[in-house]
C-alpha cells in the first residue's frame, strides 16, 4: 500500500501548530517587583471606582461607590417632561421616558444608588434648548424630512420622518427651527429641578443628592447637538454657563458639589468648541477664540476665572474638575488583534506617564491625571479632579480587563480624586470582573487597600503592579497584571517595612474568565516567589503580623502646589491603628519648621520643593511615617500694557511697553506679518525691567503685529495686547 506524503499546506500546519504551542507555554524573563509600605503613602478615593448608569445589583456585586447618569442624551433632559432629546446618538429624537411624571428619571435613578449606598451623579442641563414632546407624548424630529426635504438617514424602523440632518448631497441641513422638537431652558428652568431633588430628597448635607454634573461635553455642542447649538460654544459662553448656573443650584443647596466642565477630550482641553468648528474647517493656524484671550488654553483659562470669580464674590462655584478620556488610537474598540491588545497595553500610559507621546493623533505627552492636578494647583487650588468618562475597550476579552486593572491602579496611585467608567460591563465580561478584583473579589466586599504604597517593578506595558494598605485591618495588598500575551512569568516579590506574618492569599483571574482562589503563598523573610500567567490580574492579600501592629500613617495636604507665599492645610487624621490608638502626630514641613497635633497650617515663604512628612505613633511606641511634596513656585509675573509699535524706518518697527511686574526674568517679543495674521513667532527676549524692543531688517509696506508677555522661573505671563504698525514704501 502506498504512502501519502504530506503537503507542503499540512506541514505548515504543524509548524505553526508547534510554535503556537511552544509560544502558549513560554516561559518570559523573570522580573522582581518591590513594596515599600512607608513610602508614597497617600490615600486612595474612593470615588475613583465609579461606574455609569449602573443597576442597584451591580452597584453592589462592584461594591461601587458611585454612579454616574450622562450622556449626550442627558444634555437635552427636560425634567418637567420627562423626556429627552437624542441628539446625533439617535436623530435628534424627542423621545419621552415611559412615566410622565416629572423628573421621575432622575429620582429613580438615586433611588436606584441608595438602595446600594452609592452616590449618584446627575447631570444638568446648561444648553438653551430642552426636549418637548407631541400630542400623547409621542417624538418629535428636529429634521423633520417632510418639512426639511430628503436627507440621507432616517430612523425608518421607529420613527421615518425624523431624518440625520444630512441632506442627499452630504451637507447638513441648516436654517432648521429649534422649536420644532425643543423648548427654551435656562438656569431659572434647572434651578426648579435642583429644588424638586431637595424637596424629595434633602440637601447633600441631609442625605440628598450629592453631585451636579454641569451639563455634557459642551465644547463639541456644535456637532451633538448642532439642531440647537450649531456655532461652536465661545470660551466666555461656558464661563459664563457655569456660574450661571452652578450659581443657581448652590442657591438651592449650599452643600451640593458641582461637578465640570465634563469635557469630551484631548482638542477639548486646549480649544473652546468654536475654535474646534472653525479650525476644522478654515485650518488650525487661526484659532479667533484663543487669541481673543491671549493665547490661553481653554480649560486653563476657565479655571483662573473661576478662581477669580471665587475671590470676587467669596463663594466657590466648581468643586470637581472633571473631564472625559477615551484612548484615540482604536482602543476603544473590540478589535483584540495581537497589534491592538499591545497599544491597548502601551496606552495607559497616556494617563500618567510625562516621557510617553500618546501614539494617536494627539502625538503628545497627555500625562492625563499629574496634568489635570497640576491645571488645579496652578489656576483654582483647592478643587478636586476627575475623569468622569473613560473607556478602553474589548470589555469581553481579558485584555480589555487587564487595562481595566491597570487604569484602577493608576488612578489610585496618581492620587485622583474621582472616576466614573462608561458605563458598566456586563457581568459576565473579564473586564466586570476584573473591577470586583479591586472592590469585592471574595463576595464579601473585601477590597484592595485605601492607603497607597510604593511598588515598583520592570516595564509596565508588559508587568504592572500597585499595592496598598487597607486601614480596615491593616492588610498589605498587591495587584500584579501581567499584560504579556503569552508565557508566563516568574516573579520575586520583596517587600519592605511592613510585619507579615509569612503568609498571603492569592486571587487571579485570567482568559478562563474566572475569580479564582488559590492557594495560600507561604514564605520566610521578606520576598516571596509567584509565576504569573499571561493576561492574568493577581492580587496577593498579605495579613499583618500578630502582635503590636505599627500604626498607618495617612497624609493629605491642600494644596500641594501653588504660588510663594504658599498656605498649606496638613491633615493626618485619616491616620489609624488596627490594634490600637494614635497617640502623636509630629509634622516636619521640609523648611526647618515642624509643629504636632492631627492638623496643622503651615506657610511656605519661599520658592523650592519641600519633602512634608508625618510621623504617628501608637500607644505601644510603633511609629510610621508618611510624605507628600510641596512645590512652591515664585509668582507668575503679570502681563505688560499699553505696548505700542511704530514704523521708525523701511525696515524697522520700534516696541515700548509699560512693566506691570515686580518679578520677571524678562520679556519674549512675538511677531507675526500681515494685517490680521496670528501666527505668532518669538523674535526676540529682552531682560528685566527693560520696556523696549527694536526689530530691525523688515520688508518695505509690510503690516506686523506684535504682542510681549513677561516670564520667570514659574512660567510665562499672559499676553499684552496685540498691536500693528506698517512699514513705509
Amino acid at each position: 500500500m502506498g504512502i501519502t506524503k504530506p503537503t507542503f499546506l499540512s506541514r505548515l500546519v504543524i509548524v505553526l501548530a508547534f510554535f503556537c504551542a511552544v509560544s502558549a507555554s513560554a516561559q518570559n524573563a523573570p522580573v522582581t517587583i518591590s513594596v515599600d509600605a512607608n513610602l508614597n503613602r497617600r490615600p486612595i478615593q474612593p470615588n475613583i471606582y465609579g461606574v455609569a448608569h449602573a443597576t442597584t445589583a451591580q452597584l453592589n456585586d462592584l461594591n461601587s461607590p458611585l454612579t454616574r447618569n450622562g450622556g449626550n442624551n442627558t444634555t437635552r433632559y427636560n425634567w418637567q417632561l420627562n423626556a429627552d432629546n437624542r441628539a446625533n446618538d439617535w436623530y435628534f429624537e424627542s423621545i419621552a421616558e415611559p412615566s410622565a411624571v416629572a423628573g421621575e428619571r432622575g429620582d429613580t435613578f438615586i433611588a436606584n444608588a441608595k438602595a446600594a449606598n452609592a452616590q449618584a451623579m446627575l447631570t444638568l442641563p446648561m444648553i438653551d434648548w430642552v426636549a418637548k414632546l407631541g400630542v400623547n407624548r409621542s417624538k418629535l424630529a428636529s429634521f423633520s424630512i417632510a418639512k426639511y426635504g430628503a436627507q440621507s438617514g432616517n430612523d425608518g424602523q421607529w420613527f421615518a420622518d425624523a431624518g440625520n440632518g444630512v441632506w442627499t448631497n452630504g451637507q447638513y441641513v441648516t436654517g432648521n427651527d429649534p422649536n420644532d422638537a425643543n423648548v427654551p431652558s435656562n438656569s431659572t428652568l434647572q434651578q426648579s429641578w435642583a429644588e424638586h431633588l431637595v424637596n424629595r430628597w434633602g440637601t447633600n448635607s441631609n442625605g440628598g443628592l450629592r453631585y451636579y454634573l454641569l451639563d455634557n461635553e459642551p465644547s463639541i455642542w456644535h456637532a451633538t447637538h448642532r439642531d440647537v447649538h450649531p456655532v461652536g460654544a465661545t470660551m466666555d459662553e461656558i464661563k459664563n454657563k457655569i456660574i450661571d448656573f452652578a450659581g443657581k443650584i448652590k442657591l438651592v443647596d449650599p452643600s451640593a458639589l458641582v461637578v465640570g466642565p465634563e469635557e469630551w477630550g484631548w482638542s477639548g482641553y486646549t480649544l473652546s468648541g468654536y475654535d474646534q468648528q472653525y479650525g476644522s474647517l478654515h485650518g488650525w493656524s487661526t484659532l479667533p477664540d484663543r487669541n481673543n484671550h491671549g493665547g490661553w488654553d481653554y480649560l486653563p483659562w476657565l479655571l483662573d476665572q473661576l478662581r477669580q470669580n471665587n475671590l470676587a464674590t467669596g463663594k466657590r462655584l466648581l468643586d470637581i474638575f472633571t473631564v472625559h478620556f477615551y484612548p484615540q488610537g482604536g482602543e476603544f474598540s473590540n478589535d483584540t488583534s495581537s497589534a491592538m491588545q499591545l497599544r491597548r497595553n502601551r496606552s495607559t500610559r497616556s494617563l500618567w506617564d510625562a516621557n510617553y507621546i500618546d501614539e494617536s493623533w494627539i502625538n503628545d505627552h497627555v500625562q492625563l491625571v499629574p496634568r489635570l492636578k497640576s491645571w488645579v494647583n496652578s489656576y483654582y487650588p483647592g478643587t478636586l479632579t476627575g475623569i468622569t468618562e473613560y473607556n478602553w475597550g474589548a470589555e469581553n476579552h481579558i485584555n480589555g480587563a487587564t487595562a481595566q486593572a491597570d487604569i484602577y491602579g493608576i488612578l489610585g496611585r496618581e492620587g485622583l480624586d474621582m472616576a466614573a467608567r462608561w458605563t458598566t460591563p456586563d457581568p459576565s465580561t473579564p473586564t466586570y470582573k476584573a473591577m470586583k478584583m479591586y472592590r469585592n473579589y471574595d463576595g464579601n466586599r473585601s477590597a484592595f487597600g485605601d492607603v497607597n504604597v510604593a511598588a515598583s517593578g520592570p516595564n509596565p506595558d508588559n508587568i504592572s503592579v500597585f499595592a496598598a494598605e487597607r486601614s480596615a485591618d491593616g492588610a498589605l495588598t498587591i495587584m500584579a497584571i501581567s499584560k504579556y500575551l503569552f508565557g508566563t512569568t516568574p516573579a520575586t516579590i520583596n517587600l519592605s517595612n511592613f510585619p507579615h506574618n509569612g503568609s498571603a492569599q492569592v486571587w487571579q483571574l485570567t482568559a478562563v474568565n474566572a475569580i479564582n482562589h488559590l492557594s495560600d503563598v507561604s514564605f520566610i523573610g521578606a520576598s516571596f516567589n509567584f509565576t504569573l500567567p499571561a493576561q492574568s490580574i493577581t492580587l496577593f492579600v498579605l495579613p499583618a503580623a500578630s502582635g503590636n501592629q505599627s500604626p498607618v500613617a495617612v497624609l493629605s495636604a491642600q494644596p500641594i502646589s501653588g504660588i510663594a507665599p504658599l498656605n498649606v492645610s496638613f491633615d493626618g487624621s485619616g491616620s489609624t491603628d488596627a490594634d490600637g490608638s494614635v497617640v502623636s502626630y509630629a509634622w516636619d514641613f521640609g523648611d526647618g519648621a515642624s509643629a504636632f497635633g492631627a492638623a496643622a497650617n503651615h506657610s511656605y515663604s519661599a520658592a523650592g520643593s519641600f519633602l512634608a512628612r508625618l510621623t504617628v505613633t501608637d500607644n505601644q511606641g510603633a511609629s510610621n511615617s508618611a510624605t507628600t511634596t510641596i512645590l512652591v513656585n515664585a509668582d507668575i509675573p503679570s502681563a505688560p500694557s499699553n505696548l505700542t509699535a511704530t514704523a521708525v524706518s523701511r525696515t524697522q518697527i520700534d516696541l515700548s511697553w509699560s512693566d506691570t511686574a515686580a518679578n520677571e526674568s524678562g520679556f519674549k517679543i512675538e511677531r507675526c506679518a500681515g494685517a490680521t495674521c496670528t501666527n505668532f513667532a518669538q523674535v526676540g527676549t529682552v531682560g528685566a525691567n527693560v520696556k523696549n524692543f527694536s526689530n530691525p531688517g523688515l520688508k518695505r509696506n509690510t503690516s506686523y503685529r506684535y504682542r510681549v508677555r513677561a516670564y520667570n522661573g514659574s512660567g510665562d505671563s499672559a499676553y499684552s495686547a496685540i498691536v500693528s504698525a506698517k512699514t513705509p514704501r
